[in-house]
This record gives C-alpha cells, structure tokens and sequence, in this order.
C-alpha cells in the first residue's frame, strides 16, 4: 500500500466516523515512520560525535606537531651551544698568540693569525653567541664573574676596569660569563677596624 493509499484510507476512516481509529496499514506506517525518524536522529548523534572526536584528535596532532618543532628547535640550541662552547678556547688561544707577538717580524705570521681569528670570531656569531665585553660597564653577576677587584674612588662602585676573558652569551644563555675586575670605594670603616 502507497503513502497515498494510506492517506486516502485515513481520509476515508475520518469521513465513517469522527473517533473512528486508523486502519491497521496505517498504524504499522506511522511506527515505520517513527523508526525511521529514530533512525535519522541516532545517526546525526553519532555524526556529530565522529566530528566531535576528529576535532580533538586534529588539535592533538597539531599540539604534538608544535611540541615536535620546540623540542627540534631546543635540541638544535643545545648543539649548538655546545660547539660555541668547544670553539671559545680555540678564540682564546688565538687572542693570546696575537697579543703575544706584536714584534715586526712576525708582522705576516700575525695577519694570518688575525685573518684565521676574525673568521672563527665570526662564524661563531653567525652561530647566534654574542661576545660580552663588559669594560666600563656595571658588574652583572649573572654575565661577569669577578676574579679581582681595586679599591678607587676614580669610578663608581661596581665598575668594570678590566677584562680578562671576554664572556659569551647563547639566546639568553651564559656560555662563559666575563671575567673581570670590577672598582670598589674603600671602606674608612674597614681600615680603622684593621688598625
């Protein structure tokens, strides 16, 4: 029996009697219909959840992805770092050997000491260390160590008067720190108490 034939036995039961019940056709349609409105209504539940449950696990992934690239990029640093940290004995040593031999005849030896110096000085900043050379500066614990201090009244309190070894610093990282020798004001009280 057609939809149509059911409307028409519906018309036809209403037109008898005015609380006349539909035919049994018609009951067994109209609980078709709510199975397969049930139907409908269960699938778009589990739809939604099967978008529900790909948009968690697309931003888990690209949570995962972005932790990846830090972890990758933090790994990279630390590689880094540690080369920079190997090559700064290797500047130190070629600041020693050309502070050493300012006489004329080494005048040649000495611009290819200084030509080698400046490319490894450079290549280690293109690396992404910066040199701390703090001279004239005010002392920083966390950039310089003080290996020596003078007592003046020439320059403020806590004034670097002298480097020793320049300091290095990787993305906010203290490689080496400086070390230098930092101004103190002498102490009147200190002196009479030693007395």
């Amino acid at each position: 029996m057609s939809d149509r034939e059911v409307k028409i036995n519906i018309n036809v039961n209403k037109d008898d009697g005015a609380n006349v019940e539909p035919s049994a056709d018609a009951q067994a349609v109209a609980a078709e219909t709510a199975r397969a409105d049930a139907e409908v209504a269960k699938l778009g539940a589990d739809l939604e959840e099967l978008r529900q449950t790909l948009l968690r696990r697309q931003a888990d992934f690209d949570n995962y992805r972005k932790r990846i690239e830090k972890e990758r990029f933090e790994d990279s640093k630390r590689a880094t770092a540690r080369v920079i940290e190997g090559l700064i004995p290797v500047i130190d040593g070629f600041e020693h050997a050309l502070a050493a031999h300012r006489e004329a005849e080494y005048d040649n030896y000495r611009k290819g000491f200084e030509l080698i110096y400046k490319q490894l000085l450079d290549n280690v900043t293109k690396l992404g260390a910066e040199r701390v050379d703090p001279l004239g500066k005010s002392f920083d614990p966390h950039l310089h160590q003080a290996v020596d201090r003078a007592e003046t009244t020439d320059h403020e309190d806590g004034t670097i008067l002298q480097v020793f070894q320049p300091g290095y610093v990787f993305h906010g990282r203290v490689l080496r720190p400086a070390m230098v020798r930092v101004a103190v004001h002498p102490n009147p009280a200190s002196k009479k108490a030693v007395n």
